[in-house]
């Protein structure tokens, strides 16, 4: 296993006094650790805090730690913002180097559908404003948009949908703009303080290479109290050549196209290409040769 991540996600109601003076707090709704966003907002009127761990570990021998922290606020059932942010993150390149700082700072403004009171659609706005020093963030202004579609199945199971675009401003030369991402969460509930998780979700970018990620996490959720929840995930590529988009307040990072380091490393050598684009590349080169046998048996035939 080239990655494994583990992240930890804390997630607390804010105090709030209601005017009647009724001391009863809503249950929280923690978003993470899941990729998956469920549509369902957090309670009106309360302010929602999660924040947690996240260490990561890539192929080219980098590592980044943060502290990602978000604060929710819903102003009816349907509509609500959040802002995300790193707390605290820090880049470890392989030859030492550290990047340490605050990371970008995104802004979602979120709508939920009802359909009934099983399920609901939802959509989400995200504008990520470059705030991280320089490797710790995307570098640009980026902007998403996010379907999602959550379901409350028989037997204590729910499940949450999403399909994410995102338009990112600064890139790899040669690469795309535009990625995608995509996660299905199907969430188990044991007891009122106790759930299970497992989640697969993956990522692509056109005209990177064809580079497509992709993932399976397992997680477990502990209630401590109605306005308190506590998370813990495990995921790791589906495949050996598969790496994690790293994610600074919610919006995916470019990658460096040949090792899949979260920037392109000095003196990069990993070339691992996928498959599909070796092909195309030798498809190439045979066509290339071909023509230069052409040209040089027409340029014989001028001679003669």
């Amino acid at each position: 296993m080239r990655l494994a991540c583990v992240a930890v996600a804390i997630a607390a109601a804010g105090a709030h006094a209601a005017e009647g003076g009724s001391d009863e707090s809503p249950q929280a709704t923690p978003y993470r650790p899941s990729v998956a966003t469920p549509a369902q907002l957090s309670a009106p009127g309360w302010l929602e805090v999660e924040a947690g761990g996240l260490p990561a570990r890539f192929v080219d021998g980098s590592k980044r730690d943060s502290l990602p922290v978000t604060l929710k606020l819903g102003f009816t059932p349907d509509w609500g913002v959040r802002v995300s942010t790193d707390a605290w993150a820090r880049l470890t390149e392989p030859d030492g180097t550290q990047t340490s700082g605050g990371g970008d700072t995104a802004l979602v403004l979120k709508r939920r559908f009802a359909v009934d009171d099983a399920s609901a659609f939802g959509v989400e706005g995200t504008v990520s404003f470059p705030t991280a020093k320089s490797g710790l963030g995307s570098g640009g202004t980026d902007v998403s948009l996010t379907g999602i579609y959550s379901i409350d199945l028989p037997a204590g199971l729910h499940a949450d949908l999403n399909l994410e675009v995102t338009r990112l401003q600064r890139v790899d030369p040669g690469t795309g703009h535009v990625q995608w991402l995509w996660a299905a969460s199907l969430a188990k509930t044991i007891d009122e303080r106790w759930g299970v998780t497992i989640e697969p979700s993956g990522t692509r970018r056109p005209r990177a290479l064809d580079v497509r990620r992709h993932h399976l996490a397992r997680g477990a959720a502990l209630a401590t109290a109605e306005n308190c929840a506590v998370g813990h995930r495990l995921f790791a590529p589906c495949s050996r050549r598969a790496a994690r988009t790293m994610a600074s307040a919610g919006t995916p990072r470019p990658h460096c196209r040949r090792c899949f380091a979260l920037s392109s490393p000095p003196g990069c050598s990993r070339r691992r290409t996928p498959a599909r684009a070796r092909r195309r590349r030798a498809r190439a080169s045979r066509a290339c040769r071909r023509r230069a046998k052409r040209a040089a048996g027409r340029s014989g035939s001028a001679n003669g």
